[in-house]
């Protein structure tokens, strides 16, 4: 147990936490309520902010439901508990099911891990009509080759379970599906770092502009346009809130994420659907039983004055929303990506990138002493910059000038021992 944080108030516990911002700004949202946050998490070293923001964690394996329901029971005798979350999409069925068990005020957990199950929820969206990528789930190389044959290439192969873009690859041709398939297939672990037996989705690669709609109970905030990195990967390199579409196509990006959420039983507090727009219209491409990361909360309140994350805090805790304040109309994301590999040495001009032209909110996902790896996922993003402006053109301008300010050195070469980053 560790932590030097406020001494009043009940707890609320989280199980895990997102690695990129959302995380931090959840304890920080629980201690502005008057509550104590408290991180429930194998390794607390994975997130830099536990320690810079003197948040107390307990030890534990936060893969074993028993194990966290314990934990929280303690916590009930120890000053009360709240509620429990998660900012990890690993991790939000477990926070469900333990806050349900403890009486206190959850989602549907067993819809959560249906949903987290990316075979599962493409079948029931299918099902139910929603516009989906044409999909097989596959458990053998020479499976997941006839599928792309029968689907045609270029196809996405990506895990049934996994956030992130962890695994997520376009696949040109049959020599490139078969070798990414026997990647995928050779490293398949539950959440607790145990073999499972693989299984991952080969899809249609739908065309078209990405966007997400972030949504709250069954009420749409905004719809948020996206920027994908170079391909094979699709590496989330910044964001536009709200997204700069006619409203026409925002109206229908918000009907489709709605049809999903009822087609998955969700509708319970926040959550996160990714979508194309192909030439006949939106298509669900994964719906996340969570509120979004990579900084669109933070977004969403500069922009239009809606706080998700002070939502999430006060619905885990049985509490008020708080109302909306007036917004800035117009925020924007951009990240600082890793482009090699070595030990972090130092990290400048984060407070000029603080003071530039409209922006609101810089994090730094690493710290020096780490190694950083190059990994085509979200693990990639070193650091972020929030930025507002009179349009989404500027604020995103704006965003990347201040990201730009930012320096992080490392030392070559990465030693083979050291831990990733992010």
């Amino acid at each position: 147990m560790t932590g030097h944080g406020s001494t009043s108030g009940r707890w609320l516990a989280f199980v895990e936490s997102n690695t990129t911002g959302t995380g931090r700004e959840f304890c920080a949202a629980a201690r502005a309520r008057g509550l104590r946050p408290v991180l429930l998490t194998r390794d607390p070293g994975r997130y830099v902010y536990v320690e810079q923001d003197g948040i107390d964690t307990r030890l534990l394996d936060t893969g074993d439901l028993a194990a966290v329901v314990d934990c929280c029971t303690g916590l009930v005798a120890d000053g009360g508990l709240a509620g429990v979350a998660s900012s990890s999409e690993y991790f939000v069925s477990t926070a469900a099911r333990a806050a349900a068990k403890l009486g206190l005020p959850a989602a549907d957990g067993d819809a959560i891990a249906r949903c987290r199950d990316k075979e599962t929820q493409v079948a029931a969206l299918a099902a139910a009509g929603v516009p989906v990528p044409a999909s097989t789930a596959v458990g053998e190389v020479a499976d997941a080759v006839r599928a792309a044959d029968r689907i045609g290439h270029p196809v996405v192969l990506k895990p049934v379970l996994g956030s992130g873009s962890v695994g997520v690859r376009l696949c040109r041709d049959r020599e490139e599906t078969r070798r990414w398939a026997e990647e995928l297939l050779s490293r398949s672990t539950d959440e607790r770092g145990n073999p499972v037996p693989a299984r991952i989705l080969v899809q249609e690669a739908v065309e078209g502009p990405e966007f997400s709609v972030e949504t709250f109970d069954n009420a749409v905030v905004t719809a948020v346009a996206k920027h994908i990195g170079p391909r094979p990967y699709f590496v989330e390199t910044g964001h536009e809130v709200p997204a700069p579409v006619p409203d026409a196509t925002a109206a229908a990006l918000a009907d489709t994420a709605l049809r999903a959420l009822a087609a998955l039983g969700l509708g319970w507090g926040a959550a996160h659907t990714e979508l194309r727009m192909s030439a006949h219209g939106p298509v669900v491409i994964e719906v996340n039983p969570r509120l979004a990361g990579g900084m669109i909360p933070v977004a969403v309140r500069a922009a239009l004055g809606v706080d998700l994350v002070d939502a999430v805090i006060a619905r885990a805790a049985g509490q008020s929303r708080t109302p909306a304040r007036p917004g800035r109309l117009h925020a924007a994301v951009r990240f600082l990506r890793n482009e090699r590999e070595g030990r972090v040495t130092d990290i400048g001009g984060v407070e000029a990138a603080r003071a530039a032209p409209g922006v609101v909110a810089v994090a730094i996902g690493t710290a020096p002493g780490r190694t950083v790896r190059v990994t085509n996922t979200f693990q990639d993003r070193l650091g972020c910059v929030v930025a507002t402006g009179t349009d989404g053109e500027q604020a995103g301008d704006r965003a990347a000038a201040a990201a730009r300010l930012i320096r992080i050195e490392l030392e070559e070469p990465a030693l083979p021992d050291e831990g990733v980053a992010g």
